[in-house]
């Protein structure tokens, strides 16, 4: 089987948010929950400098789907409600979570304290059991009474909540996970199972993002980290990150 990861080429990445469109897109993530914005897919921005001097990055985080990966390790279920797979997936069973969110504290790159919100990437999220997924959507007001469409009323022309719902059939992941269960980047594994890439991969314009098998020394993943010196977040964590970046926006070579 292969270990699959993803690099990151900072230098042809801009920032644009096309990865986290698509993820939301695709994986039919919440609006927002417990006033946060839902992404699985996000950017840690960060400035450095004095003006004019100034150096602005604008860097990609998700799942690291970690070799050693902590949230794994505390899972209490008995069978492990969050996993890896045999391709190196960090996968998460909708069915077996008890919406403990051990998972959550316990990924060094997820929130660092969940109680006072102080996130530090948006990794691992929370469907609050105060929160139905797409609350938006079953909201039957209108904004304008008799002119405008409610949320409710949009979803049920559609037949769907929400209406641009991507409906994949997946043995352990629901295509919208229900309230009190944990919820995260899973690779678009069903996609992947097609023979196909994560969808932040396919809808990136400048193609910053490369998926593949990281045992396999001649797929592209692998023959671009013999090619650049590459970093991962938190390395003295321990865990083994599978997503890699090489390069930066103002440094080329």
């Amino acid at each position: 089987m292969p270990r699959l990861g993803m690099i990151i080429d900072l230098q042809k990445c801009v920032g644009c948010g096309a990865c986290a469109i698509a993820c939301k897109t695709e994986n039919n993530t919440d609006l927002r929950h417990d006033g946060q914005t839902f992404n699985w897919a996000d950017f840690q921005f960060s400035m450095e400098g004095e003006f004019p001097n100034v150096k602005y990055t604008a860097l990609p985080v998700l799942c690291n789907h970690c070799t050693d990966a902590a949230c794994v390790a505390v899972c209490p279920v008995k069978d492990k409600a969050m996993f890896k797979t045999e391709d190196g997936i960090t996968m998460h069973n909708d069915e077996r979570c008890i919406g403990c969110r051990r998972c959550q504290k316990a990924c060094p790159y997820s929130v660092n304290n969940i109680d006072e919100g102080n996130a530090q990437y948006s990794v691992i999220s929370f469907n609050s059991k105060k929160s139905v997924p797409h609350e938006f959507f079953e909201n039957k007001e209108e904004l304008i009474a008799g002119c405008t469409i409610s949320g409710a009323g949009l979803a049920k022309i559609s037949g769907s909540n929400p209406p641009h719902k991507t409906d994949y059939k997946h043995t352990d992941y629901d295509p919208v996970r229900r309230k009190g269960v944990i919820e995260k980047c899973i690779f678009c594994a069903h996609r992947v199972k097609n023979g196909e890439d994560p969808y932040c991969v396919v809808s990136c314009p400048s193609r910053a993002r490369v998926v593949g098998d990281l045992d396999d020394p001649n797929s592209e993943i692998s023959m671009l980290l013999k090619k650049y010196e590459s970093f991962v977040l938190k390395p003295e964590a321990g865990t083994k990150p599978n997503v890699h970046y090489i390069r930066s926006f103002q440094k080329r070579s």
